[in-house]
């Protein structure tokens, strides 16, 4: 049977370095035998098909012919369409309320558990929110994710320890969904 995924690539073309061109990774991801290879953006989102694999040898098949083909290596997840509808679904901020740049979902390559992020004190940081979902965490940011200092503390090396994690704004989340559905 088959499945479409979105790749998420993290860090890529941000800041001029770990470039990673849309049409060279539709090119290498139609080489693995993908199929209906679309990119979202530059930021590092791939829509694709196959009937093939699971998430993590998807993630795993990705990252290594980035690694081979541009020399560096790159955080990849794999998550199908069931899931992405599920986390926007699920969303337990009021979405169609908010302006996407307020609305960011990080998506992790393991689930989390409130024990990890024991050490951030919830209060000290309202407006601002955030919540876990399945291998995913939302966050509230009505200034948007470049002035929130909850977001500074959610991405610190201690607190994602031995996962990958890669965020996206809602638009991106929607469009996902979006993409992965037809």
């Amino acid at each position: 049977m088959t499945t479409t995924y979105a790749a998420l690539l993290r860090g890529v073309n941000v800041g001029g370095s770990r470039k990673v061109p849309m049409a060279h990774l539709r090119t290498l991801m139609t080489g693995l035998g993908y199929d209906g290879v679309r990119t979202y953006l530059q930021s590092g989102q791939a829509v694709f098909a196959t009937d093939h694999g699971d998430e993590t040898s998807l993630a795993a098949e990705i990252a290594a012919t980035i690694q081979q083909h541009f020399g560096f290596d790159v955080d990849v997840l794999v998550r199908d369409h069931a899931y992405l509808k599920a986390i926007a679904d699920n969303c337990p901020f009021p979405a169609a309320e908010l302006e996407p740049k307020q609305l960011h979902v990080t998506y992790y390559s393991a689930p989390v558990d409130a024990e990890r992020f024991a050490e951030i004190d919830p209060a000290a940081y309202l407006p601002e929110e955030f919540r876990l979902g399945d291998r995913a965490l939302y966050l509230y940011a009505p200034d948007g994710l470049g002035r929130s200092k909850l977001a500074e503390i959610l991405s610190r090396p201690r607190i994602n320890k031995g996962l990958i994690a890669t965020s996206r704004n809602w638009n991106t989340v929607v469009k996902l969904v979006e993409m992965t559905g037809d």
